[in-house]
């Protein structure tokens, strides 16, 4: 059985865990709870993080939105989602949506729903509209323009 870590250990090991890698207050507590560092101590280590930055809730927002948007094409409603699930304030997830420009967000839009259609096999047109609405919805786009790209696919 390994003995506790030290106060400083934890905020040696909290160091470099936040400098690998964007992290918000939730994930950086949990990984505490991990290490079953006492809650004043977490507390105390929190502060710490927050105040030599390695920690700040709106740049891991920003972060998260740009690289989600870029690399898995999440649409804003799935990304808002995601942030909310991390105790995200509303102020920087509306922060982090100004990261995706409007072109930008419609271009990747109409790249993965073209693609996306041209790789169904689907024979039965209720079915393929099913399943091509829930793709992209699944990956948190507006169901408003989802519909609008299918009826603008389907008439091609």
């Amino acid at each position: 059985m390994r003995k506790p870590y030290t106060i400083q250990e934890v905020r040696q090991k909290m160091e470099h865990y936040c400098a690998y890698q964007e992290r918000c207050h939730d994930e950086a507590i949990r990984k505490m709870r991990e290490m079953a560092v006492l809650p004043n101590d977490t507390d105390a280590i929190m502060v710490h993080l927050i105040e030599q930055n390695f920690i700040n809730e709106e740049r891991f927002a920003r972060s998260f939105a740009r690289g989600k948007h870029r690399i898995k094409h999440w649409g804003k409603s799935r990304i808002i989602n995601e942030l909310k699930c991390r105790n995200i304030s509303q102020y920087n997830i509306t922060a982090a949506l100004k990261e995706i420009s409007a072109e930008e967000y419609a271009a990747t839009f109409h790249q993965l729903a073209e693609r996306h259609w041209e790789t169904m096999t689907e024979k039965n047109n209720l079915k393929k509209q099913k399943k091509f609405c829930d793709f992209l919805l699944r990956k948190g786009f507006e169901s408003h323009l989802v519909y609008e790209k299918f009826k603008a696919l389907e008439n091609n």
